[in-house]
């Protein structure tokens, strides 16, 4: 490693309330992000910026791309394309939900952001399958996911990224507070910033490792249920 360059440990795969399936708080997920000893996190709704503009205009992103108070948010968003979950970090971008994810990637790249493929062997979950990623120009795979239910699809996409020389991330993929930081990317870069985070994405391979407790899947469960009955009543 460079001798200028340090390690940073980034969640890159967070919800918040702003999610359909999320329920913390804003001020829950910094809280956790901090108590874990996280340098940042990426916020990551789905289909929707609105808690990056609440961070905005509560002084918790900074415009030039800085830490706030040691911490540092990357703006995102988990885009639900027409092949599956996208991962958008560094941009700030409208709903695009339904959109191809050829499509979002162009408009990601576009805007100096880097597109990262999530849970894409996730078999209960939407990810983006093998013969579409074969097709796209991603800049990671996210190889570890603290709230994949069976193992196997963690390794199934660890075994893509290494077989296509691909950079990796992994996240907590937290709509708990309680699961912010329970999984990371460690990223390398001379100084703490958004950029350097993006950065270190296109290189990253090196990664912490830990499910999400029982307590913690049964939760996110109940409320991804819970969600689900009261938009059917809608």
């Amino acid at each position: 490693m460079n001798e200028k360059m340090k390690k940073f440990k980034i969640d890159l795969h967070c919800h918040s309330y702003f999610s359909s399936d999320g329920v913390s708080k804003p001020e829950e997920i910094v809280a956790m992000a901090r108590a874990r000893g996280l340098d940042g996190f990426a916020i990551t709704d789905h289909n929707t910026c609105e808690c990056v503009d609440y961070f905005r205009q509560t002084g918790l992103i900074r415009e030039d791309g800085l830490p706030v108070d040691g911490l540092l948010i990357i703006p995102g968003q988990e885009i639900s394309t027409a092949e599956g979950h996208l991962l958008a970090l560094g941009v700030v971008l409208p709903n695009l939900k339904g959109i191809s994810a050829h499509e979002a990637i162009q408009m990601i790249h576009a805007r100096g952001g880097v597109a990262v493929a999530p849970h894409p062997y996730d078999i209960f979950r939407a990810g983006i399958r093998e013969k579409v990623l074969d097709l796209l120009k991603l800049d990671a795979i996210e190889v570890f996911n603290a709230a994949t239910t069976l193992g196997f699809c963690n390794r199934q996409a660890r075994a893509y990224a290494e077989r296509k020389g691909a950079a990796m991330t992994a996240g907590s993929d937290a709509h708990l507070p309680q699961a912010v930081g329970v999984s990371y990317s460690i990223l390398e870069m001379e100084q703490l910033t958004v950029q350097g985070v993006l950065a270190g994405i296109r290189n990253g391979r090196e990664v912490e490792e830990n499910y999400l407790s029982t307590k913690e899947s049964l939760r996110k469960t109940f409320y991804n249920l819970f969600r689900m009955k009261k938009r059917s009543l809608a």
